[in-house]
Parts: structure tokens; C-alpha cells; sequence
């Protein structure tokens, strides 16, 4: 098996993840599916972007993934200057950036997730009511939201799917660092025979 392919595979992977990041963070700053009328009554979490960072942050990674389709397995076979090695070693490199951009959507969709969403509560205020994680078991608290309307289960169903999103992410590029570092030792391929040759790269 190729380390290059694996690597087009993961990168193959990361399209729709990336999308859904994109289009989640848009959507947060449509509470209930609302126009808000004061931008200040986001949550600040919002405004951190995390599904934007991973979604455009993710494009560079896909890209270098998805261009090691020119690196056809076979013709690395005794070309030892071929540069499938280099290739891989970028890629790796790529997939760190890729991992920090899911790690810090992740970390910013679990701490809004813990922290509740910003609503105007029933003292015309608007604040966050609620402590560490306390509504996620108590949907009766929703309540002290008053608007927008169904802000509660908006905000906390999409920024499940952030931080869903940014661990699948996490995970495939960090299994593309290891594969990287398998291209960047040993080429392309674990072994030339399978494209017909004798022996490893």
C-alpha cells in the first residue's frame, strides 16, 4: 500500500468535514434560525470562528493531501530522486497545521458548550445564565432564555457538530503525521513489489 494514497484518502475525507465546519459557524450567528438585531448578543464564542479556522485552515492540509495524486506509486521504484519523500515530509507538516486548526475548533466548541448560550433573560438582560454544563442535564433551565427563541438546543446542536467535526479531524490528521513520516522514511510505497519491484524503497 501506498503512503501516498492513504494520504489521498484522508484528504478526500476532510472535504465535508471542512464544509460542515464552515456552514456550522455561519449558521451561529443566525440564533433559531433569526437575523439578531444587535450583534453583541452572540456569544463571544461565536466570534472566535472556530468552525471557520478548521474549514479554511483545512483547505491548505486537503490540498497537499489531495496533490499527491501525481505521485504515482510505481515511478518512485528506484528513483531515488523523485522527490515522494519530500512530498510526504510536507504533508506531515501540513497535517500539524490541519491538527491545531480542528484543536482549536474543538477546544472553542466545548468550552461554549459547557459555558450555555447568551440570551435575554427576564430581567431584560442579556447574559450567560447558565454554570458549567448545569442545562445539558436540565432542560427545564432552557426557560431563562427568552430570545431568541430556541437559542439553547441552535447553538448547543451546532456546536456539537464542531466539536464532533474538529475530533474527527484531529484524528485524521494526526494519523497522516504518522503516515507522513512512514513516506518521508521509507517512500511512497511500503515495498516496490507491490508495483512490480524487488525490494523496498
Amino acid at each position: 500500500m501506498c503512503t501516498g494514497g492513504c494520504a489521498r484518502c484522508l484528504g478526500g475525507t476532510l472535504i465535508p468535514l471542512a464544509v460542515f465546519g464552515v456552514l456550522a459557524n455561519i449558521l451561529l450567528f443566525f440564533p433559531g434560525g433569526k437575523v439578531i438585531d444587535d450583534n453583541s448578543h452572540l456569544s463571544d464564542e461565536v466570534w472566535y470562528f472556530g468552525g471557520i479556522g478548521s474549514g479554511i485552515l483545512m483547505i491548505f492540509p486537503v490540498l497537499v493531501f489531495l496533490g499527491l495524486k501525481n505521485n504515482d506509486c510505481c515511478g518512485c521504484c528506484g528513483n531515488a530522486g523523485c522527490g515522494k519523500r519530500f512530498a510526504m515530509f510536507t504533508s506531515t507538516l501540513f497535517a500539524v497545521i490541519g491538527f491545531v486548526g480542528a484543536g482549536y475548533s474543538f477546544v472553542v466548541s466545548a468550552i461554549s458548550i459547557n459555558k450555555g448560550p447568551k440570551c435575554l433573560l427576564a430581567n431584560s438582560t442579556w447574559d450567560y445564565p447558565f454554570h458549567s454544563g448545569d442545562y445539558l442535564s436540565d432542560q427545564a433551565l432552557w426557560s431563562k432564555c427568552e430570545q431568541p427563541p430556541d437559542v439553547v438546543p441552535w447553538n448547543l446542536t451546532l456546536f456539537s457538530i464542531l466539536l464532533v467535526t474538529g475530533g474527527i479531524q484531529m484524528v485524521l490528521c494526526a494519523i497522516q503525521v504518522i503516515n507522513g513520516l512512514l513516506g518521508t522514511l521509507c517512500g511512497d510505497c511500503q515495498c516496490c513489489g507491490c508495483c512490480g519491484g524487488d525490494g523496498p524503497v
